[in-house]
């Protein structure tokens, strides 16, 4: 999704109708520029910081005549402003002739008592359970939420370029961002109108969305997608604030005073309530912290207002800036509630100033709080109008009615705008260039069919050799109720052709009843997952990979046919039923076999495995967040946890099934976002219930790829470790750079590092060695000792690329075991 962004990546020139527009530099007196000083207009709130450079830029509805300039150990300046635009203002700051006292911030056991700044914050953190919504034992209120794209730093170089010739229409309404001074070419508008209900006794919220509007990319599921987990929902009063998968440290964290110093700057009247003003800025360069200013009130310590900035050198990637502001309403004496949020963030190849990007601009104002009003828990368990249709197609009255805050000229024309940039044959081109490198998928709108995706056509392995593969997909718009999906495939080594087509229909959109079917006849590598799964049209990495580590010989003709039913009573709580028939027999028999004792059999061996098979499961996804009310719903969050409880039993001769066998299964997968990064972890159990061949075992899952593949053990070869009960556990952490970010000479390359840990246990019956005793596969499992290994890496190298050393913990004596390996991975990521 970020390449989409990346795509729409131009350039700058302007135009505002804001009265006082003010930017420039702060130095010293040797001349180096002053990171962090405190600009503000001069009687009035309204001020900024300047950045890493001493840079700032700053804007008012209001006309004013004096910036006043101030940072500790400095006089104080003022600086007159001759007229109402006043652009590449330099201000010196002398140092200071009186002798101040000194505030000084101390980190571990030191004294902090000499600053009032942290006195006060530590009030904060007292009261913080006390303020808002957090005072009430249930809560409602309406919710209003814009997301605009703009298309920033345009300059006449760009509106005259060949891209944008014949589009030189779109540049006619040019603004001013009030944050930046850039110029910016508004694109893209998403607006939903919500109710928001709250419990603090359950420990429960819901959001109703009632309506919902898009403008420009409005029929991109992905986009949209993506949009709403960029801009998710997030409270100051917490220690850490997540922002594009990164835990950035709150101001208003108790772990705030080891982060950042902080200055009692000021105290004023805001809205007849008295409040402190206290400025903050990190303590450290390249940690994920902010830089700006807050105003709290003096008896309740609620923050009236607050702005954070992130900092320039902050380990993040492809964005340049991000700017949040929030401002809250006194409902009484003591009550402070979320009035309006406000983030921009800009979005670049590069944190140059004068940089192209992509402005994403979200603001969200609240009103109509109603307080203490009780619903039964089972209200909070079910969406509604999750999927009614009239939510997204409102009509202009509902949105003059329930917009909170009106839309300006700008926003107002982006509608039109768009539709007419549709017409554009250009623009078309563009956009389809964009959406295929999204999505994956080329649209054939006229046949209402998806090409794809292109990013499967090619691959390699040993029983194939090169092969080419080509799939389609029917698709109508995202909230399809039924959708039909298939490939072919050929082999140029073996000369055969391999397909595989499924079918899927959501026959009841309340409680998501969900039938789908299915058949494929391909190559594939058994083992490459401890959990069944019966989709028909996976493949996998490992039998697609033109680079493997020894010989990947270990691969298997698989036909199967499945049938599946499932039920979505409760959010994010699925039931499932189905069953398979599938056929197994080995791609490479004589590199690879999958022979069992057969007394059946002529030759009292059989080499192919037939099997029919029924399961139930049960998933459990608590916190998951979805969009679209179709067949198919796209994640809009990562942050959730995954429970997956499966029963399955093999039926003999049914369908001419050969085994009958019982099998339990489990795992729990949770990432947990923390101070100093991130922790993925995950846990698998299951046993097998009777005696089964080699190809029903469950195997280990290797990787004798040159990719990093999280639930997989890097030093495994495929087939190295066979059971029928197993136990594994796998821990991941990303530090984002807590930890190279403390060593100077590192900090600049804002590298990540990332340590994991690997264990599994398995036990094998003597029964299910003696059956698969034909078979040229050494049937051993981790049952003496717990197999493990770890690994270190580092991520962000080029901002794309992750190396991963992993190192083999025991079981060394194993036949070509791998003591060290390296895999790595790319992506675009934050």
């Amino acid at each position: 999704m970020k390449r989409i962004l990346l795509v729409l990546f131009v350039l700058t020139s302007f135009w505002s109708n804001s009265q006082t527009k003010v930017s420039g530099v702060v130095v010293d007196e040797t001349g180096e520029p002053v990171a962090f000083a405190n600009v503000l207009f001069k009687n009035s709130s309204q001020g900024t910081i300047t950045n890493d450079n001493g840079v700032f830029y700053m804007e008012s509805d209001e006309t004013y005549n004096t910036l006043i300039i101030s940072f500790i150990g400095y006089d104080k300046l003022e600086l007159d402003l001759p007229s109402k635009v006043n652009y590449n203002l330099k201000a010196v700051l002398m140092e200071s002739s009186e002798q101040l006292d000194e505030v000084v911030v101390y980190v571990g056991k030191q004294s902090k008592k000499n600053n009032p700044a942290i006195d006060i914050l530590k009030k904060i953190w007292a009261k913080k359970r006390e303020n808002g919504v957090s005072k009430f034992k249930q809560y409602q209120y309406d919710k209003y939420e814009k997301v605009e794209f703009d298309l920033n730093t345009i300059d006449s170089a760009l509106i005259k370029s060949r891209l944008f010739r014949g589009m030189e229409f779109v540049f006619e309404d040019l603004d001013t961002s009030r944050i930046t001074g850039k110029t910016y070419l508004p694109i893209f508008l998403n607006e939903t109108f919500s109710k928001v209900y709250g419990d603090n006794k359950l420990a429960e919220t819901k959001e109703d969305i009632l309506g919902n509007k898009n403008s420009g990319f409005s029929n991109n599921q992905a986009l949209i997608a993506f949009v709403k987990d960029l801009y998710s929902d997030y409270n100051i009063y917490n220690n850490y604030l997540k922002f594009f998968d990164k835990s950035f440290t709150s101001p208003l964290s108790k772990t705030g005073v080891d982060t950042y110093n902080y200055v009692l700057s000021d105290s004023a009247y805001i809205d007849n309530k008295w409040c402190y003003n206290i400025l903050y800025y990190p303590r450290r360069k390249n940690e994920l912290t902010f830089k700006g200013d807050f105003w709290v009130n003096d008896t309740t310590f609620a923050i009236k207002k607050i702005n954070l900035e992130v900092t320039r050198s902050a380990n993040i990637n492809w964005v340049k800036d991000i700017y949040i502001e929030q401002e809250f309403e006194v409902l009484n004496d003591s009550v402070f509630l979320l009035k309006r949020d406000y983030m921009l963030s800009d979005f670049s190849f590069s944190k140059k100033e004068k940089a192209r990007g992509v402005y994403g601009k979200r603001t969200t104002v609240y009103n109509n709080y109603m307080f203490d009003i009780p619903k039964p828990r089972e209200f909070y368990k079910v969406d509604a109008n999750q999927f009614d249709p009239s939510v997204f197609e409102k009509e202009d009255s509902f949105w003059s009615d329930n917009r909170l805050e009106p839309l300006n000229k700008d926003e107002k024309g982006i509608y039109q705008l768009l539709d007419t940039l549709r017409t554009v044959p250009k623009f078309k081109s563009i956009y389809n260039v964009a959406s295929i490198l999204g999505s994956g998928y080329i649209e054939i709108d006229k046949w209402n069919v998806d090409i794809g995706s292109v990013f499967n056509v090619f691959g390699y392995n040993e029983a194939e050799g090169t092969r080419l593969r080509m799939g389609a997909r029917t698709y109508f718009g995202q909230n399809d109720p039924w959708r039909l999906e298939g490939y072919m495939a050929y082999g140029f080594g073996d000369h055969k052709f391999k397909h595989g087509f499924a079918a899927k229909w959501l026959i009841d959109r309340k409680n998501r009843i969900i039938v789908s079917a299915g058949n494929r006849r391909d190559i594939g590598q058994l083992g490459i997952s401890l959990t069944a799964t019966s989709d028909v049209l996976g493949r996998n990495q490992a039998s697609s990979s033109v680079l493997t580590v020894g010989a990947n010989n270990r691969l298997s003709n698989i036909n199967l046919s499945a049938f599946n039913m499932e039920i979505e009573p409760i959010t994010n709580l699925k039931f499932g039923v189905g069953s398979t028939l599938r056929t197994l027999s080995s791609a490479l028999p004589d590199l690879f076999s999958l022979d069992y004792v057969d007394p059946e059999s002529p030759t009292g061996i059989s080499s192919e495995i037939k099997q029919f098979e029924i399961s139930t499961q049960v998933i459990y996804t608590p916190g998951r967040r979805t969009i679209g009310y179709g067949v198919e719903r796209r994640n809009i969050n990562d942050d959730y946890s995954t429970l997956f409880l499966s029963y399955s039993q093999g039926l003999e001769g049914f369908l001419e099934s050969d085994f009958n066998y019982r099998k339990i299964q489990f795992s729990y997968s949770q990432p947990w976002q923390l101070g100093w990064g991130r922790l993925l972890s995950s846990v698998e159990l299951g046993k097998t219930f009777g005696e089964v061949p080699l190809g029903l075992l469950n195997v280990i899952p290797g990787n004798q790829t040159f990719f990093s593949v999280y639930n997989s053990f890097a030093n495994l070869d495929f087939y190295e470790f066979v059971t029928d009960t197993y136990a594994t556990l796998h821990l991941e952490h990303n530090f984002n750079g807590r930890l190279f970010s403390r060593i100077p000479f590192m900090r600049k390359w804002n590298l990540r590092e990332i340590v994991g840990i690997r264990g599994a246990w398995g036990d094998l019956s003597d029964g299910n060695i003696a059956l698969s005793s034909p078979t040229n596969v050494p049937l051993m499992a981790p049952t003496n000792k717990i197999y493990y290994e770890y690994s270190v890496g580092v991520g962000n190298i080029f901002r794309i690329l992750r190396i991963d050393f992993n190192f083999r913990g025991n079981y060394l004596e194993n036949p070509d075991a791998r003591a060290f390996g390296v895999t790595g991975s790319f992506g675009f990521s934050f």
